[in-house]
């Protein structure tokens, strides 16, 4: 299943809610402001790259850009709109928080 978060990680509990009830392996997709959970430095880098040894993490390049960031953790993949679409058409259903 494709888990999807939208919401920056210290403004609601979206990102730590989907990292508790991801099944190891499951994907994660970070889009809009969803993707502040990438930034190495962040306050919400811990659980990101705790969780990036149970499942593959990506962010979405295009809201990355919009936003400026750059400085990644390690082992996030960056997705285009091709690969965003490629991932809700490899995995069903897709809960969205």
């Amino acid at each position: 299943m494709l888990h999807m978060v939208n919401k920056a990680p210290l403004s609601t509990d979206s990102l730590r809610t989907c990292l508790a009830v991801a099944a190891p392996g499951d994907p994660v997709l970070l889009y809009e402001d969803g993707v502040y959970a990438a930034m190495a430095g962040a306050a919400s880098a811990p659980w990101v790259q705790e969780a990036l040894t149970r499942r593959p993490i990506y962010a979405l390049k295009a809201d990355l850009e919009a936003r400026g960031l750059t400085a990644l953790l390690d082992g996030i993949q960056i997705v285009d709109y091709n690969g965003f679409v490629e991932l809700i058409e490899a995995h069903n259903p897709v809960p969205w928080l």
